[in-house]
């Protein structure tokens, strides 16, 4: 936002240079000097409408997103969340690039940030490493770099100002809570359970906290069996891919835990297609993580059993953050936002229409 004052300072110096040159040099005729005189003016008027246009543009806020990309509801509502907060009317210019799940992706936006010169990026990593080359070059550049949903594994912390997004492993870990109660309360707390996990993308920070914090549980219960886990990439297509897999391997699937609500859905599409039911009053329970409306949809028509909340609205947490540095502020290194879980013991409609994703 700053960057542009000088170049303005020099247009105006410009300017009053013409103004004054013209104004000194010996007429030879009076038409001639009138014209001149016209001509200065009119130069000179431009030249101040361009630098207002700067400054008025110079007064926002130009902040680079490199995004994951469009790969699940989830990833929408994030999507929409940051560019209604990042407008001209919030004093911001947000430039957007979709990286289609790819760090390349990711990679070349964030140099294309660093050359428009941006004030700040923030980056929803698709994975967790290989980012140490380009956070320098930003930060050799004096831009900010503010991580959002997805973390990164880097030497030197200082590559980045802050993160913002949810407690994954805690994530995991409550949906393996909510498991051991669930089956308490269905009488089953001693019987053996066999479950099979849909992972996400590989390497993903949401993956790797989800499947950790899934896997402490895990170990407090001994009859408890894991049976499978493979990548559904966060997406329905490849989650009924998964699925299917799944159940041609193994026919005592009890439970079916999914890393998001995307390949929920895809793990529900194959349960069906095979035969076999699912839900609280079907064959296999099936949870899943995020918490979008789908979701909610599906416990309602009675097909997946609960989904744990990891809130994707990171806009405006941004924003305050983007503020305090502005003001010269310290801003805390991690940052978690609110999050809870939801299942069918709940007035799922009534909360369904609260819901801002």
């Amino acid at each position: 936002m700053k960057k542009r004052f000088l170049s303005i300072a020099l247009m105006m110096a410009m300017s009053a240079s013409l103004i004054a040159c013209s104004s000194q040099a010996e007429a030879p005729a009076e038409t001639t000097a009138a014209g001149t005189e016209a001509a200065d003016t009119e130069a000179a008027s431009e030249a101040g409408e361009e630098a207002a246009a700067d400054t008025a543009d110079g007064d926002l806020i130009t902040v680079g997103y490199a995004q994951v990309g469009a790969e699940s509801d989830w990833r929408t509502a994030n999507t929409e969340s940051f560019k209604s907060t990042f407008t001209e009317e919030n004093g911001y210019k947000l430039i957007f690039d979709d990286a289609q799940q790819k760090q390349e992706n990711q990679i070349k936006a964030i140099r294309s940030f660093i050359q428009q010169d941006v004030d700040y990026i923030v980056v929803a990593p698709v994975v967790e490493t290989g980012w140490e080359t380009v956070l320098e070059e930003a930060k050799e550049a004096g831009i900010p770099v503010i991580l959002s949903d997805r973390q990164m594994q880097v030497s030197d912390d200082s590559l980045y100002e802050c993160w913002v997004g949810g407690n994954f492993i805690k994530e995991g870990e409550t949906c393996g809570n909510w498991l051991a109660d669930y089956l308490e309360s269905q009488g089953r707390a001693d019987e053996d359970i066999n479950i099979v996990t849909i992972q996400g993308t590989i390497g993903a920070s949401a993956q790797i906290g989800r499947t950790e914090g899934f896997g402490n549980i895990l170990e407090q219960h001994p009859n408890w069996h894991m049976l499978d886990m493979q990548s559904g990439d966060f997406t329905q297509a490849k989650g009924q891919e998964v699925m299917e897999s799944f159940l041609k391997s193994y026919d005592d699937i009890d439970v079916v835990v999914c890393e998001n609500d995307n390949s929920a859905f895809g793990a529900i599409d194959a349960i069906k297609a095979a035969g076999k039911t699912c839900g609280p009053d079907g064959d296999i329970i099936v949870v899943g993580f995020d918490s979008v409306k789908a979701a909610f949809e599906s416990m309602i028509a009675g097909d997946m059993n609960a989904t744990f909340e990891c809130n994707p609205l990171h806009g405006p947490r941004v924003d305050e953050i983007i503020q305090k540095l502005e003001a010269g502020e310290e801003v805390e290194k991690i940052q978690y936002v609110d999050e809870g879980y939801f299942d069918t013991t709940m007035d799922l409609e009534s909360i369904l229409e609260t819901r801002a994703y």
